[in-house]
């Protein structure tokens, strides 16, 4: 039997909010939250009782996060004038945790990889299942960016060092 929408969003919440925090930083994640769970809620009647819940809510917040990087991309920033170097505005990767600074700078493939196994908690399988690709694929750009990670983060331990 499936549990009722609310227990999901009680379950699910606080990892839906990571995975936004992570692909959008702190200011637009409250809003693909939202997003997430409002078009979860349409589409929950028809979701089978053997679905992975939580593979299919990171899923549509991932979507969701895109989507509002998109349109923000689009939507110029006003500027009474333009600065001489880019800024670091709308950098994917943010959360409170400086490391995900560093993680928004991973290729897309790493970056999700990484996203979706440390703050959704998926397997390789799921997160195949989300970006496309093998589970050994996933696994690889989630090896290869801890790999970069470690030589980019400050104070990173080499793999193996304590």
């Amino acid at each position: 039997m499936k549990p009722t929408f609310e227990t999901v969003v009680e379950q699910y919440g606080a990892t839906v909010l990571r995975v936004c925090r992570a692909v959008l930083g702190l200011h637009d994640a409250d809003d693909a939250w939202s997003e997430t769970f409002l078009a979860a809620m349409r589409g929950y009647p028809e979701l089978p009782a053997s679905a992975n819940v939580e593979a299919w809510l990171v899923t549509i917040a991932r979507r969701k996060a895109v989507d509002i990087h998109r349109a923000a991309r689009r939507n110029p920033i006003p500027a009474e004038e333009l600065p001489e170097a880019p800024t670091e505005l709308g950098l994917p990767g943010r959360v409170d945790d400086p490391v995900w600074e560093h993680v928004g700078r991973l290729p897309d493939r790493q970056r999700s990889a990484i996203t979706l196994r440390y703050l959704g908690g998926m397997s390789y399988a799921e997160i195949a299942a989300v970006v496309g690709g093998s589970a050994d694929a996933a696994r690889r750009a989630s090896a290869d960016g801890l790999k970069k990670l470690r030589r980019t983060y400050p104070g990173a331990a080499a793999k193996g060092a304590q």
